[in-house]
């Protein structure tokens, strides 16, 4: 696949041009080494599939969750009111993003401080374009193969997004294996609630260790996440079973990408 430049919406307005939809692209996904794969799987998803899209580069915040979850509301809502003003003042509509934690928040709590838009998490875009043919899976890297997906809870239970990431697993003609703890009795990676920032309180065991248990029991080769705080606690839990030769853990966009060799 040929390069292709990722362009800012200060770009696109310059040129006097319009976009399909903004891509939120998150601290993780810009700063952490691991989740800045999912980021490039993202984008070249979208451009793959004809979309014209943008990113907000050094004009994007922090959304203000991780403030929010360790109790600085102040702190939240300073964020938020700067991100809402630059998005309205590109007159932004739609928004994608890959993390469930920037999903939720500008989904169902911006809204709540003037800033409506229609938000996508990448999970249910990727799976509306391969739904309308606008991307396709040609041939099957995956094919045959037991692959279990883990439920971020910011996707799952605080937003009914069970389906979407799993059809995708299916599009991808693997085999799709369930986890004992999954959808709405799915179980917490560890990070939420702003832990992934704090050392662990004490405790008998972490959480995203007893999380590993279940995906060994799973005996599926690939754990697929949607979610970059998710992809972190999953990848420490197999590293601490000395399972990283066995298991991977990919991105349901890595997966993709993969499986169309883009």
């Amino acid at each position: 696949m040929s390069d292709f430049k990722v362009r800012t919406l200060a770009e696109v307005s310059a040129a006097g041009e319009e976009v399909d939809i903004l891509f939120w692209v998150g601290c993780a996904g810009s700063f952490d080494e691991r989740a800045q794969k999912i980021t490039k799987a993202v984008a070249k998803l979208l451009h793959q599939a004809g979309l014209k899209f943008a990113i907000l580069g050094t004009e994007e915040a922090c959304t203000g969750d991780p403030a929010k979850r360790a109790g600085n509301e102040f702190l939240f809502q300073m964020l938020a009111m700067q991100n809402i003003a630059t998005l309205d003042a590109y007159q932004v509509k739609k928004i994608v993003t890959a993390c469930p934690h920037c999903f939720n928040t500008l989904k169902n709590e911006y809204s709540q401080l003037g800033g409506n838009y229609e938000v996508l998490h990448h999970t249910t875009l990727i799976n509306q374009l391969l739904n309308e043919g606008k991307l396709s899976i040609q041939g099957g890297a995956f094919k045959g193969q037991r692959i279990t997906y883990h439920d971020s809870c910011y996707l799952g239970r605080a937003n009914g997004i069970y389906e979407a990431p799993r059809e995708v697993i299916q599009k991808l003609d693997a085999a799709l294996v369930e986890m004992k703890r999954s959808k709405a009795n799915g179980l917490c990676c560890g990070a939420g609630g702003a832990q992934m920032f704090k050392e662990a309180e004490k405790g008998e065991r972490d959480v995203n260790i007893e999380r590993a248990d279940d995906m060994l029991e799973a005996q599926a080769g690939v754990v697929a996440a949607a979610c970059p705080f998710c992809m972190t606690m999953l990848r420490d839990g197999v590293k601490h079973h000395n399972k990283e030769q066995e298991i991977q853990v990919l991105d349901i966009a890595e997966l993709v990408a993969n499986a169309m060799e883009l």
